[in-house]
């Protein structure tokens, strides 16, 4: 998003950048894993990658940045005209890692599961969140290798499974991480070493925001059926996005959650709702939050995201202790100690995938299966808060059984939420929408 100041310590590139830079080969040199280690005695590291939108295609290039001796050998989409403008990208910046023949583009509903039972080693799957639990599960069960985007689940019997799926991954020995890419981030990493060991006290508030333009909202393309109209306009969705805070507030909650060990907050109130992103291509999602986490300890985590254009934006991650505050965007820490970050720079969405890659090849499994459950929940109690207009604990967000979810998943099935007669999707209002 243009409109979003660069607040961070170094320069760091979108995915959609990545795959345009002209030096993209040149990165590989200081990325390149020990060749002399081995995943399953094989030299090459085989990679399906499930879905193909634009999260999609850039984590794909990032995989084969990561490691030279990986190859993309599969891909699935619900849309076949997807997997073949993602393959065209990613193969003009990795031509020698792509090898996806027109019997390893599976698509469809099912296209997931094909491509699981083709021989791949690693997964990469960058789906609406909605079907991320379903597709994690399977993968895992299948014995591979995961790479998961955010947000990891919709609903609580979502997050219930992710958990449940990642600690079968740690019994099998499987790696798994998530797209929370400032989990992976170098700069991020030192300063919230500092920030653990005391450089600011014990924290007493933290301060989360990602206020940005407006995220995209797509047209109906002519012959598209409800159900296809909503995969294809997802981000728009709660059912399949979570709202903005699964979209993106989830990065904010997750560094907020990271600088408390991942402790859960005890309950969580707020507020939100939708003023100018109200046209029947917003689907029936709020473009504005504000949420309060409070914790056992009486520490207060404020929360808000806002994708409004023409307003002022900040993304910005802001913690205050007992002896000082940090400013962990920055990489700045002010107070009894005063300390910034002073380099080098990285791109954090390479990063997480060389520690995916490294930990295959090391035969050390990493598993993010915590901290992406638990900041997921946070981001869908940011949006049940907006919803009911109510108080929220950790516990009654966790075991909600409120869901949506299709009575089949076909495109000439409906979606859990239908248009009216002017093509209007109900919205949910505080005061009158049940959490269950």
């Amino acid at each position: 998003m243009s409109n979003i100041p660069n607040v961070q310590p170094n320069h760091q590139p979108s995915r959609r950048e990545f795959l345009k830079a002209s030096t993209v080969a040149a990165m590989s040199g200081s990325l390149t894993l020990a060749r002399g280690v081995h995943a399953g005695g094989g030299e090459t590291l085989r990679v399906g990658l499930v879905g193909c939108g634009g999260r999609g295609t850039g984590a794909a290039a990032n995989a084969l940045a990561a490691d030279p001796g990986a190859k993309l050998v599969a891909m699935a989409d619900v849309f076949d005209w997807r997997i073949a403008g993602s393959l065209a990208e990613i193969t003009a910046v990795k031509p020698g890692q792509v090898a996806v023949d027109a019997e390893h583009r599976f698509v469809g509903f099912d296209a997931c599961e094909r491509l699981l039972a083709s021989g791949v080693d690693v997964v990469l799957i960058t789906v609406p969140s909605y079907f991320t639990p379903i597709y994690l599960k399977a993968a895992v069960d299948a014995d591979k290798h995961v790479f998961c985007e955010k947000t990891h689940a919709v609903d609580g019997p979502g997050v219930k499974m992710v958990l449940e799926t990642t600690e079968t991954a740690t019994r099998k020995g499987l790696s798994v991480v998530a797209g929370l890419a400032w989990r992976y981030d170098t700069g991020l990493i030192e300063t919230m070493k500092r920030v653990h060991d005391g450089a600011i006290g014990e924290i007493v508030a933290i301060q989360e925001i990602c206020n940005t333009g407006s995220l995209r909202a797509l047209d109906r393309k002519p012959g598209m059926s409800e159900m296809a109209y909503q995969i294809y306009n997802w981000y728009n969705f709660n059912w399949l996005s979570a709202d903005l805070p699964g979209l993106n507030l989830v990065h904010n909650l997750d560094k907020g959650a990271w600088a408390v060990h991942d402790e859960p907050p005890a309950r969580a109130w707020g507020m939100g709702g939708r003023q100018v992103r109200d046209e029947p291509i917003h689907g029936d999602i709020y473009d504005h939050h504000a949420t309060v986490f409070e914790y056992a300890s009486g520490l207060r985590m404020h929360a808000y995201c806002r994708q409004q254009n023409g307003c002022q934006t900040d993304v910005s991650d802001k913690f205050q202790g007992t002896k000082g505050r940090c400013d962990l965007l920055r990489g700045r820490i002010e107070g009894e100690t005063n300390w910034r970050y002073p380099g080098p720079e990285c791109n954090r969405f390479d990063l997480e995938h060389v520690a995916l890659f490294s930990s295959i090849r090391a035969g050390k499994p990493i598993n993010d299966g915590v901290h992406m459950a638990r900041s997921s929940l946070m981001a869908l109690m940011c949006t049940q808060c907006s919803y009911t207009g109510r108080v929220i604990t950790w516990d009654e967000a966790m075991n909600s059984q409120q869901r949506s979810v299709p009575e089949r998943l076909a495109m000439d099935a409906p979606p859990p939420v239908l248009p009216d007669a002017n093509g209007r999707y109900a919205i949910p209002m505080p005061g009158v929408t049940e959490f269950r």
